[in-house]
């Protein structure tokens, strides 16, 4: 059987402009789940298990409202509050996210390719920080685009001690297909402030793949959480100026938001979820 799931192997990349210029570049690999296929994968690969204990794993309760079994389910409904119309049954996301190694994650950004009779009618972007709390962006895509797609909306959380809260995110994202790129621009009212993405080669998501992925990045899930602590210890020591948290009114929250195509401005409102 062909899978639409997949690993993408690739890098990260991070670019701040100013007030002190400051880069990293790391090795990383990202699945690409059709949660369709979750029970396929769980039976079919020796090193995965949704739902439980694995080398690899993925958990519902890692993302959306956190209920166990409900995930497709919430997405459907942030599709149907933002007026995107799927066709009975035919729904299809794709999550981009980083698995559990050894049990342990962290994903500051999956992203949600959702897809109506193979057409995409919408991107979700859920956005985690190290405070435990998520913001997911739902914006629906142009009808008629193909290729590259180009998303605007303000922030809505506070992600990291060094970027300021009034900021607006700007996507550039090429959906999986032989290759994917995730590629965001941050900026605030004096321009520019910091580049990330991630870039990534498909390669078939099998039983070896996941072997070959664990020798060549042996507890990456870590040294993701190791990496963003240790650039901030780099940016601290370069007197960038830090920006305290302020909690989120709701841990678990969304906003739609809908790109005004002429402007380039986004709208929406925001919900928090239900606990």
């Amino acid at each position: 059987m062909t899978l639409r799931s997949a690993i993408y192997a690739g890098h990260v990349v991070h670019a701040r402009h100013r007030p002190r210029a400051h880069k990293m570049r790391y090795r990383v690999f990202s699945l690409l789940l059709d949660l369709d296929e979750l029970p396929l994968l769980d039976k079919g690969l020796r090193l995965f298990g949704h739902n439980r204990r694995a080398v690899f794993s993925f958990r519902d309760s890692d993302h959306g409202a956190g209920e166990t079994g409900g995930l497709k389910r919430w997405v459907g409904q942030h599709l149907a509050d933002a007026g995107v119309a799927v066709s009975d049954g035919s729904l299809r996301v794709d999550m981009l996210c980083y698995p559990r190694m050894f049990g342990y994650v962290f994903n500051p950004l999956t992203v949600y390719f959702c897809y109506d009779q193979n057409q995409l009618v919408a991107i979700l972007y859920e956005v985690r920080n190290t405070f435990h709390e998520r913001h997911t962006y739902i914006i629906p895509t142009d009808a008629e685009q193909t290729g590259t797609v180009r998303h605007s909306c303000a922030k809505e959380m506070y992600v990291s001690p060094f970027v300021p809260m009034e900021c607006t995110y700007d996507f550039r994202i090429l959906p999986p297909s032989e290759k994917v790129l995730v590629a965001i621009n941050e900026s605030d009212d004096q321009g520019a402030l910091l580049f990330a993405s991630f870039a990534g080669e498909r390669r078939p998501l099998t039983s070896g793949a996941l072997l070959r992925a664990l020798l060549s990045y042996p507890l990456m899930t870590l040294k993701i959480m190791g990496a963003i602590h240790w650039e901030a210890l780099l940016l601290w020591a370069k007197g960038n100026p830090i920006y305290r948290h302020k909690p989120a009114s709701n841990r678990i929250a969304s906003s739609i938001n809908v790109n005004d195509v002429a402007a380039g401005a986004p709208m929406g409102g925001m919900k928090n979820e239900p606990r």
